[in-house]
């Protein structure tokens, strides 16, 4: 049996437009409902390992469904995914944190930091820069390899700027985000093993969180 959440979004794939969104308001709230229940069970199990949370309220963490169309040449008005982005501050913190992406066929969980401004990117990179060995230690851990692999590969060609070129670790401070994720099937999950994966995934994500929020204590 498919999860809720997953039937309504392959609906939605089908009929991506306002009058059958309208017609089926019921379903979209009640897979959204999913969705906040989810995120809010997700809170509480990751704000035993990780305090930055603070008191989350799950609304402040989901994602709208409604896209932005302005600038897309996709004019479909409303998004195929459902997803909430856990961190301190809700889904529009700069700080690092934990991301669950559910879409039909292509979901995942993953976290870090993904596409940050000039000044927290620069943040990062001298903390990695001071303490290179330490992030080493963090993303090459054979449990953090196993269960993500590499971090996202969108890196310079060449060293950044105010680095010096032949530091050790330089390739570190090439990435353009600081993230990484891991692939799951949920859609005949029931929400319980849903959390209970995303739980297992962000507890293993957590030192790698934790060193990037470490860095953005020093943002100018």
């Amino acid at each position: 049996m498919q999860h809720p959440i997953f039937e309504y979004l392959s609906k939605l794939e089908q009929n991506n437009n306002k009058i059958w969104f309208e017609a089926n308001r019921k379903e979209f709230e009640h897979a959204r409902n999913e969705l906040l229940a989810i995120a809010g069970n997700l809170i509480e199990k990751i704000s035993v390992f990780d305090s930055s949370l603070g008191q989350l309220e799950p609304k402040k963490c989901i994602f709208r469904q409604h896209r932005d169309v302005r600038f897309s040449k996709n004019k479909d008005p409303y998004k195929t995914t459902m997803s909430a982005y856990f961190a301190a501050g809700g889904k529009s913190s700069s700080s690092a944190g934990y991301y669950l992406h559910l879409e039909p066929g292509k979901s995942f969980v993953g976290g870090g930091i993904y596409s940050p401004p000039p000044d927290i990117l620069k943040a990062i990179r001298t903390e990695i820069y001071f303490n290179g060995t330490n992030f080493e230690s963090i993303i090459n851990d054979e449990e953090f390899r196993n269960i993500f692999g590499e971090l996202m590969n969108d890196k310079l060609q060449r060293p950044p700027k105010n680095f010096p070129t032949e530091f050790p670790q330089i390739e570190l401070l090439k990435y353009k985000h600081y993230v990484v994720s891991r692939k799951f099937d949920p859609e005949k999950m029931n929400s319980v093993d849903i959390e209970s994966f995303a739980h297992e995934t962000f507890k293993s994500m957590f030192p790698f969180n934790q060193f990037l929020n470490k860095a953005l204590t020093n943002v100018e």
